[in-house]
């Protein structure tokens, strides 16, 4: 999922400059507004990156106040709704970010190789990186692109899921992918002056881009997931909120399925529903299993 934009926005010595007024009432429903539509927790020293980014958004919808803007969420504009949530959410990420977790990965996946099936989701799968990583590191341990592997990429973030279904990046996005691995599942075009790269058809066959909001009443992916990447996503919910989410995950995962977070999430508040195996993995409690 996307991860909050950390971005300059206009100081708050700075609002007698402003295009538009933006109230500490209008922050507090924009706070709302998003927590209850997709669970991030803004915190009050966001008003100013708030105010930068969603006057773009009254820009373009051609409203002269943030009532009005905020009224126009509020009749329920499906599209400007997306488009509210994506300017409040960017995607900060890198092919194999946080790598030590690759190696787990397929050390699991050589250890369940026999099954008929292999299930594997990434709940925040932002610009595509994550799950192509992910990929990779399956046909690595697995020997092929021919492999019984699902790979489900989900994002809230419409945008990025486009970047990501591509599979295109500039020269600098991959710098630091091996030469193997980039002549192995990589093509090289000159889609800039700098030249890029394509992800390879074979690996982009393996894995499924579509949009889903981890706080949506109704999941489309089903289990049992053998693994699941939910990295640098729990940090911009409460307590409360992660602890919802991780009770959904519980009954979908596999009996030893593993769970990857982010380096800076702790699930230790859901010790009831997880175990953690050191280095931000995760199994089921074994109440769970």
């Amino acid at each position: 999922m996307a991860e909050l934009r950390s971005g300059l926005g206009f100081s708050s010595t700075g609002m007698g400059d402003r295009e538009f007024v933006f109230t500490a009432a209008d922050f507090e429903r924009v706070r709302k507004m998003i927590y209850d539509h997709a669970g991030i927790s803004l915190a009050a020293t966001k008003q100013d990156m708030v105010y930068s980014r969603l006057a773009r958004r009254l820009r373009e919808t051609g409203k002269r106040t943030f009532t009005e803007y905020l009224a126009l969420l509020e009749r329920g504009d499906r599209l400007e709704w997306e488009k509210f949530v994506n300017s409040l959410t960017t995607n900060l990420t890198s092919f194999f970010r946080e790598p030590h977790h690759f190696p787990i990965l397929a050390d699991h996946l050589r250890k369940i190789q026999g099954k008929q099936s292999i299930k594997i989701w990434c709940s925040a799968a932002s610009t595509g990186e994550e799950p192509y990583s992910i990929a990779m590191t399956v046909v690595e341990a697995l020997g092929g692109f021919n492999v019984p592997v699902t790979i489900v990429a989900t994002d809230l973030d419409t945008s990025v899921l486009a970047t990501a279904a591509k599979g295109v990046y500039p020269a600098d996005r991959v710098d630091k992918i091996s030469p193997e691995r980039l002549n192995r599942f990589f093509t090289r075009e000159a889609l800039t002056a700098g030249g890029g790269y394509v992800v390879k058809p074979e690996l982009r066959r393996m894995i499924t881009f579509q949009r889903l909001n981890l706080l949506e009443p109704n999941w489309f992916v089903r289990g049992p997931l053998d693994a699941l990447f939910c990295r640098n996503v729990m940090i911009y919910f409460d307590k409360p909120t992660q602890h919802k989410i991780l009770t959904r995950f519980a009954p979908l995962m596999a009996e030893n399925g593993l769970l990857f977070a982010g380096h800076s999430e702790s699930f230790l508040h859901a010790a009831d529903l997880f175990r953690s195996l050191g280095k931000t993995v995760y199994d089921l409690a074994p109440k769970k299993r």
